[in-house]
């Protein structure tokens, strides 16, 4: 039986994600995505934030890791 690594499964491409799940990390809020999320980047990587708004910094904490994106929710 001959099993695939993860990058082999991906095409090739192998991508460590700069988040992980119940980690904080302070995000600026750049756009809004097409559900009405804010929408932050670390280091390039999309996270997902309900209830912000383009131009908030807020304090994030990661609830989620998906292998596009993350979601996560404002620390208050």
């Amino acid at each position: 039986m001959n099993l695939l690594s993860s990058e082999e499964r991906s095409g090739g491409r192998s991508f460590n994600k700069p988040v992980e799940e119940g980690k904080e990390y302070e995000v600026d809020i750049k756009e809004t995505s097409r559900k009405g999320d804010g929408v932050a980047r670390v280091e390039g990587f999309v996270i997902f934030v309900p209830e912000t708004k383009p131009g908030e910094h807020v304090k994030v904490r990661v609830t989620q890791v998906g292998p596009r994106f993350a979601t996560g929710e404002v620390v208050k």
